[in-house]
């Protein structure tokens, strides 16, 4: 900010404060006696599509509304302002012949950015604008520092995301992003609850990372002397609950991973991760589908969407292999490399795909494809047949025991939900444990702990079950077509 505009803002801030002192001087200052039993947006919907002669017909009196004043126009003895509620902005007209005089030369000197009180009456003007005509205005709030600028808006980025309140009151399209964000979860709330799923809720502090292969966040219980780790997924402690009898739960959860700031990563996000006894693999692709389609038809779309400039036909998911998929963009690679370690390590070294001494076929296996390929599936795309060395807690496939039965969900290039069935064999869970301590032991920072309860949980008897995770971020990203986790989560982590 420039010292003109620093040195602007704190002249305002002084004249602003001024207006405040007279308001506690006069006792009305940031009162608490007003009421609004009318919205901006409802009455445009009752009222928008009526003509003018019609409207006066109809004598829509004894109106109240509250808002912030976002536009005004001041002409003499009667004046114009726009007022901002949480629905939307809606017109109102105050002159001096239908409120006392003095009031109405106060009003003049109210601030955009003021919050005030309407009370009044329902017309329309000459051009057919929806307006309150005021017969009683309040200031119930004074605001002390401007608004952003109608037309700059907030040029800088930082500030939209440090100071969100700033970017809600000024920019409706983003407030509309958050609205849509909130239908969105209560539609996959609707689509658990519906398909008879219990919702429950599980620790945010764990004794032991797990859940996921993440680096997690560490923190310290003073009473107990000891470390607890922010989660890094509730799938532990949700599957303890299927040994428990639950057959089927969920968990719309916010988890924490300890790792860099990205368009696509915050370390604070939030999942729904739900777990199913006795479902079978494809249903469950098929549910993970309807979920996405509901929630996408919650915010008013239908099947054919667009993000970051891609068409996306949400009607047709394709089912393809990682193996497929990385011959299929690879084409230096033939079926025979892609579990022979020393032509892995050739070809990643030779497309630039670091990689650790202690990592076997599968992991650099999976790091091809995520630089080659992931970026490309555009369209609803399942890819299966991952590794097990790089699916910890899924259950290997019967006819060959080095894939797992897991799914990951991508869309326009994205992962927007990984998908298993889950190990239920205590002793190779126990043995995929004792691979991630080794891995930890040789310095991953993200492989999990030796989780001994979750073991004597597994002994006592886990039904089959399949389990999912979906990023409800990227989900909001992908159905309101913004490019940044940013524009999707109020108060985003950031850089200092």
């Amino acid at each position: 900010m420039s010292d003109s505009n620093i040195g602007g803002e704190a002249s305002i801030l002084e004249e602003r404060r001024r207006k405040l002192e007279e308001l506690r001087e006069q006792n009305i200052a940031y009162i608490n006696n007003f009421t609004p039993a009318d919205q901006a947006q409802e009455l445009h919907g009752l009222y928008g599509h009526i003509n003018k002669e019609e409207l006066e017909e109809k004598k829509i009196s004894d109106l109240s509304i509250a808002g912030r004043i976002v536009l005004k126009r001041v002409m003499g003895n009667a004046s114009f302002v726009t007022i901002r509620d949480s629905s939307g902005d809606i017109q109102a007209y105050i002159s001096k012949n239908n409120i006392d005089p003095d009031l109405y030369k106060n009003f003049k000197s109210w601030d955009l950015g003021d919050i005030i009180g309407i009370s009044g009456n329902l017309f329309k003007t000459k051009t057919e604008e929806l307006t309150v005509e005021a017969h009683s205005i309040t200031l119930i709030t004074k605001s002390l520092r401007p608004m952003p600028e109608k037309h700059k808006g907030l040029a800088d980025i930082e500030i939209k995301y440090r100071q969100r309140y700033l970017d809600l009151m000024s920019s409706p399209e983003s407030k509309e992003v958050f609205v849509k964000r909130s239908q969105i979860v209560s539609s996959v709330r609707s689509s658990m609850l519906e398909d008879g799923f219990l919702e429950v809720e599980t620790p945010m502090m764990h004794s032991i990372p797990g859940g996921a292969v993440a680096k997690p966040f560490i923190t310290q219980h003073n009473a107990l002397d000891r470390e607890l780790f922010l989660r890094i997924a509730p799938e532990l402690h949700l599957k303890r609950l299927l040994v428990g009898g639950f057959e089927k739960v969920f968990e719309i959860n916010r988890s924490f991973r300890n790792e860099g700031l990205s368009t696509r990563h915050n370390p604070e996000f939030t999942m729904l991760e739900f777990y199913a006894a006795f479902a079978t693999f494809s249903s469950t692709m098929e549910f993970t589908k309807t979920i996405i389609q509901s929630a996408s038809k919650a915010v008013g779309n239908d099947n054919q969407i667009e993000w970051d400039g891609e068409k996306i036909n949400l009607s047709n998911f394709s089912i393809k292999t990682i193996n497929d998929l990385v011959l299929e963009h690879n084409s230096e690679l033939k079926s025979a490399d892609l579990d022979n370690l020393d032509m892995l390590i050739s070809y990643a070294e030779s497309i630039k795909v670091p990689f650790k001494d202690s990592w076997g076929p599968g992991k650099i296996l999976l790091e091809i494809f995520e630089k080659t390929v992931e970026n490309k599936l555009i369209q609803p795309t399942f890819v299966t047949e991952y590794p097990v060395e790089v699916s910890p807690l899924s259950r290997r496939n019967n006819d060959n025991p080095s894939i797992a039965d897991r799914f990951e969900l991508f869309i326009g290039g994205k992962e927007i939900a990984n998908g298993f069935c889950e190990l239920n064999d205590p002793d190779d869970q126990a043995e995929r444990f004792k691979e991630q301590v080794k891995a930890k032991a040789d310095g991953d920072d993200e492989a999990m702990g030796y989780d001994e309860d979750y073991i004597i949980a597994l002994e006592h008897g886990m039904p089959p079950a399949v389990g999912v995770g979906v990023g409800i971020d990227r989900l909001v990203m992908m159905l309101t077509n913004q490019s940044s986790i940013r524009d999707v989560i109020l108060f985003p982590q950031l850089k200092s």
